[in-house]
C-alpha cells in the first residue's frame, strides 16, 4: 500500500484535466466519501442536504504506476465533457491518498464469497459502543427496526 502523503496528493491532481471554475466549486462544496467496491468510490455532494443522494456518483479509480487516481465518474459531465469533474477533482483533492489508497486496497470477492462487503462510512467507526442516536429517544431509526435491535413504542 503506499504511504498518505501531500506528495501523492499532488500527483494524482496532476493526473486530472481541468479549470478554475471547477477548482473553485470543489472548496465550497461539501463532500462525502464511501468505498463501495473494488476500485469504486462512491462520491456525494453534501451541500444539497436532504438531496445529497440525487447528487451522488461513482467514481471510478484506477492504480497508475502505484498511485491511485480517480479515472472515470458515472456523472453526466464526466460522461459527456472535455475535462474532469468535479466529483474525479473532490476525490483526489479533498478524499485524498486516504479514500484513494482504500478503493485500490478493497480486495475483488471471490466465488466463495457471493457478494461483495457492505460498506463502511466514517460514522460507523466513530460510535465506540456500536449504538445508535434513536438510543436516547422512545422512537426508534428504521435501520434498528429493521434488523430487530429496537421494537416501536406501544
Amino acid at each position: 500500500m503506499q504511504s498518505n502523503t501531500d506528495g501523492d496528493k499532488k500527483r494524482a491532481v496532476e493526473e486530472l484535466d481541468f479549470d478554475t471554475r471547477t477548482s473553485k466549486r470543489v472548496a465550497w462544496e461539501s463532500w462525502e466519501f464511501t468505498v463501495i467496491g473494488p476500485h469504486q468510490v462512491e462520491v456525494t455532494n453534501a451541500s444539497y442536504g436532504f438531496l445529497k443522494d440525487d447528487h451522488t456518483y461513482t467514481v471510478g479509480v484506477e492504480n497508475r504506476d502505484g498511485l491511485a487516481v480517480p479515472a472515470e465518474c458515472d456523472c453526466p459531465a464526466d460522461v459527456h465533457g472535455d475535462r474532469d469533474c468535479k466529483h474525479k477533482v473532490a476525490l483526489a483533492t479533498v478524499g485524498g491518498p486516504t479514500v484513494l489508497n482504500a478503493a485500490v486496497a478493497v480486495e475483488t470477492p471471490t466465488a466463495e464469497t457471493s457478494e461483495a462487503p457492505d460498506p463502511v462510512t466514517g460514522a460507523d467507526k466513530l460510535r465506540a459502543d456500536g449504538g445508535c442516536e434513536c438510543d436516547r429517544d422512545d422512537f426508534p431509526c428504521f435501520d434498528c427496526f429493521r434488523a430487530g435491535r429496537r421494537d416501536l413504542p406501544e
